[in-house]
């Protein structure tokens, strides 16, 4: 005959076994939440560019903190000269109306030519200098890679290229079309003429070697083609995305 088990031995079967801690599963779990999380603010950060001046960027602080102090002064993008726009895009990036933020035809031609070009569209460059910090590396172009289809979405094209203008490095402690206006032509930037807006598109892949007011042969003849692929991409429907 089996034996009845005591009122004892019934409770401790009936109590719940304590639960193990299960650290991977706890790790996993929080970052999700982690990540989460991040997207959230992320795509907040996004989408208070989309409609307010950017303050500033890590960029812009490291030279602060290197230079003592920078100019940089936000305009909106009504107060500068159409004529810029057309050339910076000309300059960087004339497919600029016509991809989603990245240009797979530059990207092969980039790579046939063994890396020695770049391929970054106007909106992987406002993506690093609006959120992200320069430098090479893999971190960073992730991050640029995941963001800039998320400014496609939000940012029109030509909210895309207000910021670019106005964070964009022209030269030693000059950020912006407007500070770089007055640095180097006297002007505003909404006065800037084709000549000069040439210019300062040409130093734009190396600021703090050319000089739009003073510039060497090599500046001066590319901002001539710079002032031509200006006209042709007016002409040929390619400024429409961001023109009035």
């Amino acid at each position: 005959m089996a034996k009845t088990p005591s009122k004892k031995e019934t409770a401790k079967a009936a109590r719940p076994r304590p639960v193990r801690p299960r650290p991977v599963r706890w790790a996993v779990k929080w970052a999700v939440r982690a990540v989460g999380v991040a997207i959230v603010l992320v795509a907040l950060w996004i989408g208070a560019y989309a409609v307010l001046p950017v303050p500033s960027t890590l960029y812009i602080q490291s030279e602060v903190r290197r230079l003592g102090g920078v100019d940089y002064e936000w305009v909106p993008v009504d107060d500068i000269a159409p004529v810029m726009l057309r050339s910076v895009v000309a300059a960087e990036d004339a497919n600029f109306c016509n991809h989603w933020g990245f240009d797979v035809a530059a990207i092969r031609e980039a790579i046939d030519d063994g890396g020695r070009r770049g391929a970054s569209t106007i909106s992987q460059q406002t993506v690093k200098n609006a959120f992200l910090w320069h430098g090479r590396s893999w971190p960073r172009k992730g991050l640029e890679a995941l963001m800039t289809p998320a400014i496609e979405a939000a940012w029109s094209k030509r909210r895309i290229l207000e910021v670019y203008l106005n964070i964009a490095e022209f030269g030693e402690g000059i950020f912006g079309v407007e500070a770089a206006a007055r640095n180097y032509f006297r002007v505003g930037p909404e006065d800037l003429t084709a000549d000069q807006a040439a210019l300062l598109a040409a130093i734009l892949p190396s600021p703090k070697t050319r000089n739009a007011a003073h510039p060497g042969r090599f500046t001066r003849n590319r901002a001539i083609q710079i002032r031509s692929g200006a006209q042709t991409i007016a002409a040929d429907g390619r400024a429409a995305c961001f023109e009035d």
